[in-house]
């Protein structure tokens, strides 16, 4: 009898995640529960702030561990030039972005969905608010 899982219906869909919180995460959390392959970024040294929000256990949020499971998670500081080049070049090999950052932060970082999608045409923006 064969017990190997059995591959997602989203198995090789490259999902980049630019968010905090619940909206974005949680979005991206529903496609990875799908099997596709989620990178996550967070700012360096604190990480997300769900990491540390509301109830915790061992010293980790549940709600962390909730909206991380089948994850992974790179430190980028957005704010600096070499940050923004490495969302860049994750963006071109992404099949899905999702933020959820306040309106205009992407902007200001030089990653408006315009530009991002000069990069990589076949790239899924979306933009969501827990508002």
């Amino acid at each position: 009898m064969d017990i190997s899982p059995t591959p997602g219906a989203l198995t090789g869909l490259k999902v980049l995640e630019l968010g905090q919180l619940i909206a974005g995460p949680f979005a991206a959390k529903t496609l990875a529960d799908f099997g596709a392959d989620v990178v996550k970024i967070e700012p360096p040294s604190a990480g997300d702030p769900l990491r540390n929000w509301r109830m915790l256990k061992n010293g980790t949020s549940v709600w962390w561990q909730v909206q991380s499971r089948n994850k992974r998670s790179v430190a980028v500081d957005l704010r600096q030039p070499e940050g923004q080049d490495i969302v860049r070049q994750l963006a071109r090999e992404a099949d899905v972005l999702i933020e959820n950052f306040r309106p205009g932060a992407l902007e200001g970082w030089g990653l408006s969905p315009e530009a991002l999608l000069e990069a990589n045409p076949r790239l899924i923006v979306l933009r969501v608010s827990g508002y």
